[in-house]
């Protein structure tokens, strides 16, 4: 797949888009001397990296993948932790929760293509995500209680959301590794692909995404992250508040036309 243009954000991440597939960014973790561990500077340019895509509005859907051949992300950077004292640690929380939750606010549907190691806040990244392909490499957890800690990236929140409360706690207190067969059945992961074709896959599931309105991607995601957890009442007052919002838009008024004069719709994106 031909990349037609980079734009890097820091050291370690960067933003490309391919021939073909103008509306779909990727976004990339490209520390791989450090398996993508996540510092200070990381962080801190995932989360520039999130406010400038959430501001495109020609980024339909957002796949984040990695530039290691062995890992998706192995977390926190440990090793720069270890040099923080007390007070170095609590000015650098507010940084490290950016990164996280820059991809958890990104507007449009996220896609986290996973190979090898996603573990701690690396597999807290591909929570943040709407969907997540694995291949048949990937081992995921959560082991921050194995050292003295608890996932602080959302994954104490997100985990359960997926795979319910019991099994999530199972998981988070056990700190232990799951190999990619059993997350797919447990929910972990969404989709199994085999070994190195977990990035072409969320691609390509990315451009099955992004074929579709601009205007109700964004609305449809916000109904979905809303909604969820209300009382079925609330929640359908949310998906109604977001019909509203694209019931009257350029987006919805091109694909009844579309679909009526039986040709591909031309989104305006509004």
């Amino acid at each position: 797949m031909t990349v037609t243009s980079e734009q890097r954000f820091g050291e370690f991440v960067a933003v490309r888009r391919h021939a073909g597939q103008e509306h779909v960014a990727e976004l990339v973790l490209d520390r791989p001397k450090a398996m993508n561990a996540v510092s200070t500077d990381m962080a801190r340019s995932i989360a520039a990296a999130c406010e400038a895509l959430g501001a495109d509005p020609g980024v339909r859907v957002t796949v984040l993948t990695s530039s290691h051949e062995r890992a998706f992300c192995v977390g926190a950077d440990l090793k720069e932790r270890n040099s923080f004292t007390d007070a170095e640690l609590v000015r650098q929380r507010p940084t490290a929760r950016a990164a996280y939750t820059g991809v958890l606010e990104l507007p449009m549907p996220t896609i986290a293509a996973v190979h090898g190691f996603a573990l701690g806040g690396g597999f807290e990244l591909a929570l943040a995500c709407d969907v997540i392909v694995a291949d048949a490499t990937a081992v995921v957890g959560l082991p921050e209680v194995s050292v003295g800690v608890i996932p602080g990236g959302g994954g104490t929140q997100l985990l359960p959301r997926r795979v319910g409360a019991a099994r999530a706690a199972e998981l988070v207190f056990t700190a232990r590794r799951v190999e990619a067969a059993e997350a797919r059945e447990l929910g972990l992961v969404d989709e199994l692909v085999e070994a190195g074709r977990d990035r072409e896959g969320a691609l390509a599931l990315g451009a099955r995404m992004a074929a579709n309105s601009p205007v109700g991607l964004r609305a449809a995601k916000k109904a979905l992250r809303l909604g969820h957890g209300l009382d079925l009442r609330a929640g359908l007052e949310v998906e109604d508040a977001a019909w509203r919002s694209v019931a009257f838009s350029g987006d919805r008024a091109e694909g009844v036309a579309a679909f009526n004069e039986k040709r591909s719709p031309r989104w305006p994106g509004e």
